[in-house]
């Protein structure tokens, strides 16, 4: 069984004007396994810096699993991508994504599109939802969920996302999931609560977005029964202290390739 994972730090300060006294920086991590039985995920991810300043990442969770799967996720992100990158809006570019799927795709595919950004022409954080799934934010009013009626993507004629934006605060934490997380354990009687499990992470004296990512992702793998029923994708981005100091930017990522080179 596959996991890989990515890790991305953002240094804030010098690009939102504050002084160095704010110390602030974006960092997500991203930890996600493919379906049991299956030779890859149909989930993607893709991670891009704005034109205009900031970062914004990408997840869509194609329709079944397996390769098909993949190849709609993949036209899915490249397509935000690249409209993102070319500074269209978040919710312009979900809606041209919809259109780009159910035009190349006759409507009868689907996938659900989450696109997270932190904008900091405007200094908020902006969700974009076209998924089934709840988007968990964890701040100073404590661990709420984004659960609005949403329809994923690809399917019907002018269907838009569902977009909220958040200030861009300390200590402001945001979790995205594809489904597998929200069906592991459902034929084994279980099913992971996956709020109150943010929650309980939260409340350890060290947090860690790489730390968080893994252990929705292993909780939701062990209800499973380590067979994972569906493909599982988590995404977690916070706003930190920099603790460093400094402005570099940093990523990292983890592929695991077994002794064959098959992906």
């Amino acid at each position: 069984m596959l996991k890989h994972k990515d890790f991305i730090n953002f240094d804030l300060n010098s690009s939102l004007g504050y002084n160095n006294s704010a110390n602030m920086e974006v960092r997500a991590a991203v930890a996600k396994v493919q379906k049991y039985a299956t030779s890859e995920s149909g989930d993607t991810l893709e991670v891009i810096e704005r034109p205009r300043g900031g970062l914004s990442l990408v997840l869509a969770d194609g329709q079944r699993s397996g390769r098909a799967a993949k190849a709609i996720s993949n036209l899915v992100v490249r397509k935000a991508i690249s409209l993102l990158a070319e500074g269209v809006r978040d919710g312009a570019a979900a809606r041209a994504t919809h259109d780009y799927l159910y035009v190349n795709r006759r409507g009868k595919v689907s996938a659900t599109l989450d696109i997270v950004s932190v904008d900091l022409e405007t200094k908020t954080l902006v969700i974009s939802r076209n998924s089934h799934c709840p988007v968990i934010i964890a701040d100073q009013q404590g661990v709420r969920t984004l659960d609005a009626p949403s329809q994923p993507i690809g399917i019907y004629p002018g269907t838009k996302p569902v977009i909220t934006e958040l200030p861009i605060a300390l200590h402001t934490w945001l979790v995205v999931f594809t489904d597998g997380v929200l069906s592991a354990g459902q034929r084994y009687g279980e099913q992971l609560d996956v709020v109150q499990f943010v929650a309980d992470l939260l409340t350890r004296e060290e947090k860690d977005v790489q730390a968080m990512a893994d252990a929705i992702l292993e909780r939701a793998v062990e209800l499973d029964r380590g067979r994972p029923s569906d493909d599982i994708s988590v995404l977690v981005l916070a706003i930190l202290p920099n603790v460093q100091g400094d402005n570099v930017r940093r990523m990292t990522v983890r592929f695991p390739i077994d002794k064959f080179g098959k992906k």
